[in-house]
């Protein structure tokens, strides 16, 4: 992940970070601790705890009555792109639907450009995302479409994202069969992108794969050794949900159609629903119910799903606010969700929690309660941001 030129030439060994007015740990015994410290060692959590008890370090950070929280883990991008839509996202505030079509203009944009700009690209918004508190990414191919595009679009999201997610099933390029395509994907692209990728991904919906495509891309990944995510129940009710739960999915995103059925299955399983309320609020569809799938014991993660094409933010903090204001999440559930609930989609236990061991992922607000992130709507409050202990704002 790109973090800004800033490195110093020597960092100290521990730091005492200190003045933290409400310390949001994710940690069940630590629970949200006021009047607290932390103390980082290299790219670790040493301490934790209240500021009174707080051992002494090399150096010594006062916060002055800030809030902090982990770092935002955006379990859901699409950054391996280049081109523009601005004129497809006018169209749709101006009434027309949202259809999976619209992949196929970043696809040509994306196959038109040259290495270094996807670089400068990915580079870019990873920059932009680490700037406002997010400090573990997860960013996928799938704007390439054939061998040798998904291959250099897996090697250029190695260089800046956490993890790497296969996603060739994105869509049918056009003027290709099906299910020839899907046989292309298993086969000859899957053996290229493997060893890059960590993940693969399936856009199982109407206008992309049915539920035995989407089968043999998520089994055929297994057989490679890749984690399992799935793009499902998007632009309505459909097989994702069950897919996902039945493979052992660690996480389907999207999730804005569910029936009772699918949340009881997402409740009885390790699988995460990952919401992407800004993709909703900018393709027009319904919000995904988070208090229901909460209330019947499903784990939750919010993303940003950041992509050119129907949601082009890299804002965590705004779908934050989006859950508290039109999901009916308490603020905390929200916050948990955009950290924990990530790295739980990622199945990670190093990041989205701050606790000794845990990767040194320290987000602070100028605020002193996670509670504004909600009560001031759009206004931006990331003060300092360390990730994996050095301080990159």
């Amino acid at each position: 992940m790109t973090t800004p030129k800033t490195t110093p030439k020597t960092t100290p060994k521990t730091t005492l970070v200190t003045g933290i007015s409400e310390l949001t740990t994710n940690d069940d015994e630590l629970g949200t601790i006021g009047d607290a410290a932390l103390v980082l060692s290299g790219d670790r959590i040493a301490w934790a705890g209240p500021a009174a008890d707080a051992p002494a370090a090399d150096a010594r950070v006062d916060l002055a009555g800030r809030a902090v929280l982990p770092g935002w883990v955006d379990s859901h991008t699409h950054l391996v792109f280049d081109g523009d839509r601005t004129a497809e996202f006018a169209a749709r505030m101006a009434g027309e639907p949202y259809t999976a079509g619209g992949i196929a203009v970043t696809v040509a944009a994306t196959r038109a450009a040259s290495d270094r700009r996807l670089d400068e690209v990915l580079g870019r918004h990873a920059a932009e995302a680490l700037a406002q508190g997010t400090t573990c990414l997860e960013t996928k191919t799938g704007y390439g479409l054939t061998v040798a595009d998904e291959l250099r679009s897996a090697m250029i999201a190695g260089r800046h994202a956490d993890e790497v997610t296969f996603l060739g099933a994105h869509l049918v390029p056009p003027g290709t069969d099906a299910d020839s395509y899907v046989d292309l994907v298993c086969g000859e692209m899957l053996a290229a992108v493997a060893p890059y990728v960590r993940w693969a991904d399936v856009f199982c919906e109407r206008g992309a794969f049915d539920a035995d495509q989407s089968r043999a891309v998520l089994t055929a990944a297994a057989d490679r050794g890749l984690g399992l995510r799935v793009h499902g129940n998007q632009l309505g009710p459909g097989p994702g949900v069950r897919l996902a739960v039945e493979l052992g999915a660690a996480s389907v995103d999207h999730c804005t159609y569910l029936t009772g059925a699918d949340v009881d299955a997402l409740a009885g399983s390790d699988t995460v629903a990952t919401l992407l309320p800004a993709c909703d609020l900018s393709t027009r569809q319904p919000l995904p119910d988070a208090r229901r799938l909460l209330d019947a014991g499903a784990t939750v993660a919010l993303a940003s799903n950041c992509n050119p094409g129907s949601s082009y933010t890299s804002s965590m903090a705004y779908c934050v606010t989006t859950a508290v204001l039109q999901m009916r999440l308490g603020v905390a559930e929200a916050v948990r969700a955009a950290t924990l609930g990530g790295a739980r989609a990622l199945r990670r236990d190093d990041v989205g929690v701050l606790r000794v061991g845990a990767r040194a992922d320290v987000h602070a607000l100028d605020a002193p309660s996670v509670v504004h992130l909600a009560y001031r709507p759009g206004v931006p409050l990331t003060h300092a941001v360390w990730r994996a202990g050095l301080r990159v704002r």
